[in-house]
């Protein structure tokens, strides 16, 4: 399956399934939807593909014509085409009404067996099935096609690099002139919290019309936790994990970035953490090419840690104890992973790197940059430098 001309194919899907089209029920939050109909709404609509290639959306009379104007899909059917109100008044239940337009749709373009996403709503596919369709969840064939990025997707995703570069870079400037006072860091008298650096990071990112979505500033032993927030005042001479993972509010598409620094002074154990993640870090980009196993740049990284005297084995709660990477798009955690499963890198895929060290006495590490996968080689999508001591 190759996405060209902007236009995602999923009839391959379709015929190794036996399924005449391919339904989704979503808002634009749901990716698949808007990377098959790159139209925002925040209310369910409905995208079908069938099995010649045709695709359409059924939506309401509301935005059609503002579907018709910033969707890609040319075929907008309103719902009074189905008679939406008129079925609303027989049955009183907007839900099996709306499922009866979709199935009326279907009815039209010939078709009886359906292809539909694994979390396609339960109470619409009971409704097509008593209507005589049969409805097969499948494994996203849209996934699978978003996985290698066109030229646009990937200009989108610098936009959004670059974005979080300049946050980063705010983040850590405020840490860097910190002043320090009873072992905790002040900035113009006041004390300089995780959710400080949070605000001064989301401010960044506002003003390049970007979100945040869970953003990580996880100072000392909290942050041997990959996924702690952090919270509360941070320190003077421990680990300050900083993870920014942004969106744009109007294209969707997201970055990933993720530095550690400390303020102050630091002790050789967390110097060699750091130098080790660092070199496994390295060690991973310096194999990134088309072809190349997923699953060989993560044991190669297990390997250097392995190297240093750092534990591999996620079951002992500390060392290393996630996968190196994954996809970054219109989800900022998306295929391909780099983990545990033999999959080759494809020139378009955007991974991270992010290597870790992780012990609950001791504090956590880790560095995350984000990377195109070239047509021979890797680009570095992240510019940041990498210091340690600030």
């Amino acid at each position: 399956m190759k996405q060209t001309n902007n236009f995602p194919d999923v009839t391959a899907a379709l015929a190794k399934n036996r399924c005449e089209a391919y339904l989704i029920v979503a808002d634009s939050s749901n990716a698949d939807m808007y990377f098959a109909t790159k139209f925002l709404a925040g209310d369910p609509f409905c995208y079908i593909q069938t099995r010649n290639a045709r695709d359409m959306m059924l939506i309401s009379d509301m935005e059609k014509s503002r579907a018709q104007k910033e969707s890609r899909i040319e075929e907008i059917v309103p719902l009074r085409f189905c008679d939406y109100k008129k079925r609303l008044k027989e049955t009183a239940d907007p839900g099996r009404a709306y499922g009866e337009c979709i199935g009326q749709l279907l009815q039209n373009e010939g078709v009886r067996h359906v292809a539909v996403p694994r979390d396609f709503p339960v109470y619409t596919a009971q409704v097509l099935k008593e209507m005589g369709f049969t409805v097969n969840p499948i494994q996203s064939p849209l996934r699978k096609l978003r996985e290698v990025k066109e030229k646009g997707e990937v200009n989108l995703i610098r936009q959004v690099q670059q974005a979080n570069e300049e946050a980063m870079q705010a983040a850590i400037a405020a840490i860097k002139t910190a002043e320090i006072d009873d072992n905790k860091l002040f900035l113009d008298g006041q004390p300089l919290t995780a959710s400080r650096v949070r605000r001064i990071i989301e401010h960044c990112l506002l003003d390049h019309d970007c979100r945040a979505h869970g953003t990580i500033v996880a100072c000392g032993k909290g942050a041997a936790d990959p996924h702690w927030h952090g919270e509360g005042p941070l320190l003077a001479n421990e680990p300050i994990v900083i993870d920014i993972f942004p969106q744009h509010k109007l294209h969707h598409y997201c970055g990933d970035m993720t530095r550690t620094v400390t303020r102050g002074e630091t002790t050789e154990q967390l110097q060699q953490m750091y130098d080790a993640v660092l070199a496994a870090q390295e060690t991973a980009l310096g194999m990134l090419k088309p072809g190349v196993a997923a699953n060989d740049v993560h044991q190669a990284v297990c390997d250097v840690f392995e190297e240093k005297g750092y534990s591999t084995d996620a079951e002992k709660g500390e060392g290393y104890i996630h996968s190196t990477g994954h996809g970054v798009g219109l989800e900022v955690h998306e295929a391909p992973s780099i983990g545990l499963r033999e999959i080759p890198l494809q020139p378009g895929n955007i991974v991270t790197i992010e290597p870790g060290l992780y012990y609950p006495q001791i504090g956590g590490i880790r560095l995350e940059d984000l990377v195109l996968i070239t047509e021979h080689s890797y680009e570095n999508l992240n510019t940041f430098e990498k210091e340690f001591v600030l």
